[in-house]
Order: C-alpha cells, then sequence, then structure tokens
C-alpha cells in the first residue's frame, strides 16, 4: 500500500465540464469524437511499450495478464476497457462522478469488471500497478507536479507510466483549440491552451518525480493518415516513464 497522501490537483471546474458530458462519452459522433479518433493511436503505442518493458512478444492475446492497471482521469472508460480486454485488473479514477457512473455501466454491458473510483486519486486509499496510464489529463489539474508525483506514488518500483498531452505550440493553438472546438471535434471550452505542457517541461516533472523517460512520440494529423504516431510533437505526444535504477 502506498502511503497516505493530501495532495489536491482536481479543479472543480474542468471536473463540472466533462462531467456535463458524461452521457456522450462513448458515442464516436459525440463530443468525444476527437478520444475515439485518438484511443486506436494511443493503444499501439501503449501496446508497444507493454511489449518492450514486460518482455512481450508483440503476439500475445492478454500482454497484461497477471498485471494491475491503474487509469487517472478515465473518464467513462475508453482506455480502462481496452486495458480490460489486454488481460489487466483495471482500475479507473475520474474526478467527475458522472463519468464513472457512466463508465459503470458501460463496462456492465460489455460484460468488464473494472474497479471504477469517484473523487481525488489520493483519498482513493489506492495501492501500487504494473502500469498506471494518464491520458489527456495532466493540462486539466491544478497542480501538475504534484499530479506526477501522485501518479508515481501509485506506481510499482519496476512499473510503467503512460502518459499523453497536447503540446502548447502555435499549431496546437490553431488545431486543438480553435479549428477543433469551431469544428465540433471538441465541446467548447474543454481545452486551456496556457495549461498545455511542452515536452520539455513535462520530462522535467516527471525527472523530478524520480523516473526517466523511456519513449516519446508524436500524435500528428495528415489528411493521407488521419491520426498517427510520429516524431512530430507540434500538436500532442505520449510517453513511458519507468522509475530511475
Amino acid at each position: 500500500m502506498t502511503n497516505a497522501s493530501t495532495a489536491t490537483t482536481i479543479n472543480a471546474a474542468e471536473a463540472a465540464h466533462f462531467g456535463a458530458l458524461a452521457s456522450e462519452w462513448w458515442d464516436p459522433k459525440g463530443s468525444s469524437a476527437m478520444l475515439h479518433k485518438l484511443n486506436p493511436v494511443r493503444l499501439s503505442f501503449i501496446r508497444n511499450a507493454v511489449d518492450a518493458h514486460f518482455g512481450g512478444d508483440g503476439k500475445a492475446r492478454h500482454p497484461l495478464a497477471g498485471k494491475t492497471a491503474l487509469d487517472v482521469g478515465c473518464g467513462a472508460g475508453l482506455l480502462c476497457e481496452p486495458l480490460a480486454r489486454l488481460g489487466a485488473d483495471v482500475t479507473g479514477v475520474d474526478a467527475a462522478p458522472e463519468n464513472i457512473e457512466a463508465a459503470k455501466s458501460h463496462a456492465a454491458g460489455a460484460g468488464l469488471s473494472i474497479n471504477y473510483r469517484a473523487g481525488e486519486i489520493a483519498s482513493q486509499g489506492l495501492g501500487q500497478y504494473d502500469l498506471v496510464t494518464c491520458m489527456e489529463v495532466i493540462e486539466h489539474v491544478m497542480d501538475p507536479a504534484a499530479f506526477v508525483h501522485e501518479l508515481v506514488r501509485h506506481l510499482k518500483p519496476d512499473g510503467l507510466l503512460l502518459l499523453s498531452t497536447p503540446n502548447r505550440t502555435p499549431a496546437s493553438r490553431v488545431f486543438l483549440v480553435e479549428a477543433a472546438e469551431r469544428l465540433g471535434q471538441v465541446p467548447r471550452g474543454t481545452h486551456d491552451w496556457d495549461k498545455f505542457l511542452t515536452p520539455e517541461e513535462l520530462a522535467v516533472l516527471i525527472d523530478d518525480a524520480g523516473l526517466e523517460v523511456i519513449d516519446m512520440k508524436g500524435i500528428a494529423f495528415s489528411p493521407m493518415s488521419g491520426l498517427h504516431l510520429s516524431q512530430n510533437m507540434a500538436l500532442n505526444y505520449i510517453l513511458s516513464a519507468r522509475l530511475r535504477g
């Protein structure tokens, strides 16, 4: 079990914003359309990172069998469910109770057993996990540094952290904030560009928390390929990290 923590990272306004969208999380054409498009790209990176870290061969149907996974800021379970199908014993935590209720309902309909919790991660009394994931969340919290430390507190000594977030660039302001919200790909008010972290800034937070980055890829967009993993990190990026040995 991890040591007790009193870290407070939830931004109440952000939690309310996403909680109001709970009923649409699983609609690929609704307010979470962009997340549905991002999910396969993120899962490709996650699968490769899991195999590399835990010694998988890329062919196993359940590479996370016997492993525990914690998804922080899980929304209505868009990542929790694939992690469960990969064999993990999954816990999902989200700031919005409405999202957790939607997640529980969808998981039940899919026949998946996932432990969902609402509220601050620090108050859940959770232990440590083989895998900790946090997708498109750190840009919404009150204190990113404290949040990273909280993620690390729930990571086993030989565990793997996976984190994705938008980059703070002119391109992300145009495409992820202004264009995406105008075109209805994400709800109005979802992003505060000033809260986006550059890869360099996030790497410092990760280093300060005692981790080292293993791999980092951009999530880019092109008309031909759509969203895809890339060396171009101008819009969004995803990384894997582990505790320093």
